[in-house]
């Protein structure tokens, strides 16, 4: 167990991507995720998108880091939910952040309120939480 000492409220240390076309379609090929929406601007835009998009495995992958590093070197993160709010395009700089929402669970395990802003800020793409226990 960690030294350092964890408050509710404690702020989650930023976590950020800018994820351009070549990172969506590597991360659709791993995924094996081949929707359109990820990749082709035409089809997006004929889906009512400003253009292609995220993929909401992607924002999920944010939110574990954002939690792995928070858990800190031999942390464990124990479980990531989160519910995707709006879409985010092709170079949107995507940020994580969040805060202690409970300290003390079974084995020391530490809840983490998360959410996700795309572009400049304003616009929460996803929100939800995360359980881990400290290194």
């Amino acid at each position: 167990m960690t030294d350092r000492h964890i408050s509710v409220g404690q702020a989650v240390l930023p976590v950020g991507l800018t994820p351009d076309a070549i990172t969506l379609l590597r991360f659709g090929a791993v995924t094996r995720n081949a929707h359109r929406i990820h990749y082709d601007t035409e089809f997006a835009r004929s889906e009512g998108l400003a253009g292609p998009v995220v993929m909401a495995q992607l924002h999920g992958c944010l939110f574990y880091r954002a939690a792995a590093q928070f858990a800190g070197e031999g942390g464990q993160v124990r479980e990531v939910e989160w519910q995707n709010r709006a879409p985010a395009g092709v170079g949107e700089r995507l940020v994580v952040t969040g805060t202690v929402r409970s300290v003390g669970g079974v084995d020391g395990e530490i809840t983490l309120d998360l959410v996700e802003r795309c572009g400049s800020g304003d616009v929460v793409c996803c929100r939800g939480r995360a359980v881990v226990v400290p290194g």
